[in-house]
């Protein structure tokens, strides 16, 4: 897959996404990168610890999250999308559900658009992305009960997502899948879906596992945010051995390592 003027193998090789949030109230790292110099240097280390990816987001999207309006989320995120642009080579992702941002973040020169609602938050945003054919990662999300089982229904939204897609023109070239760990899910059903996260690959699209210091690594070894890092390589490497090719995180060169050594195990031939 082409992301900008970068070349992805997703069929043989995993990369780290660095989650650099320009925010003053994100669940882990809130207000620690909302300086322009303080987040270039964030992401100048994320790529020398092993980052194929930064992803940019300027508004906060933890369970509870106040919304803001999309001109303050251009002017977070612009500035530093930019700076990175003309300093540092290393393909740039925005974390954005709105079209206005988006196009944003396009004309500052994003590489990929990462949208947590699966183009169903902005109705603009999926003829937006198949007008520039943009790199996009598409993630499992909703607002309503689930009405049958929730397997059935996760699905059904997927394959709803993939229709919109279809329906504006974009092309599946340019497409990722996240399944959406901590986004519209019990603590059960975010084991699940990374459990079967295999199951993803029936649409044979690349995949995108995000599950860094997120709600089901503390509940499941009762540990604050900031002590979850053993939880969150423990299903970078458990989601490359299931099929994910990308992992967005926050601790880069711990996971990039763990992810080398399961790459290596896992490609070897004799």
């Amino acid at each position: 897959m082409k992301m900008g003027k970068y070349e992805f193998d997703f069929e043989k090789k995993s990369y780290i996404m660095g989650i650099l949030n320009v925010t003053p109230d994100s669940f882990s790292d809130g207000g620690s990168y909302v300086n322009l110099d303080l987040a270039l240097k964030q992401a100048e280390q994320m790529v020398k610890d092993g980052a194929a990816i930064v992803d940019i987001g300027g508004e906060s999207t933890r369970p509870g999250y106040t919304r803001i309006s999309d001109q303050e989320e251009i002017e977070r995120v612009a500035p530093v999308i930019e700076a990175i642009r003309s300093r540092i080579d290393v393909a740039i992702s925005l974390d954005t559900y709105k079209s206005e941002v988006a196009k944003a973040g396009i004309d500052a020169g994003v590489d990929m658009i990462n949208d947590i609602w699966g183009l169903k938050g902005d109705e603009k945003m999926a003829d937006l992305l198949a007008k520039h054919q943009i790199a996009c990662c598409l993630m499992h999300n909703r607002k309503n009960p689930y009405l049958h089982s929730f397997q059935e229904d996760y699905f059904s939204d997927i394959e709803e997502i993939l229709a919109i897609a279809d329906k504006a023109g974009l092309s599946r070239e340019r497409i990722v899948l996240d399944p959406g760990v901590g986004f519209a899910k019990t603590y059960e059903q975010n084991l699940w879906v990374i459990k079967e996260l295999d199951q993803m690959k029936r649409w044979n699209l690349p995949i995108l596992l995000g599950t860094s210091r997120k709600s089901v690594i503390g509940l499941t070894l009762d540990l604050p945010v900031n002590e979850r890092e053993e939880g969150t390589i423990a299903t970078t490497v458990y989601g490359r051995q299931k099929g994910a090719s990308i992992f967005r995180v926050h601790d880069v060169k711990a996971n990039y390592r763990a992810l080398k050594m399961a790459d290596a195990i896992l490609n070897i031939e004799l």
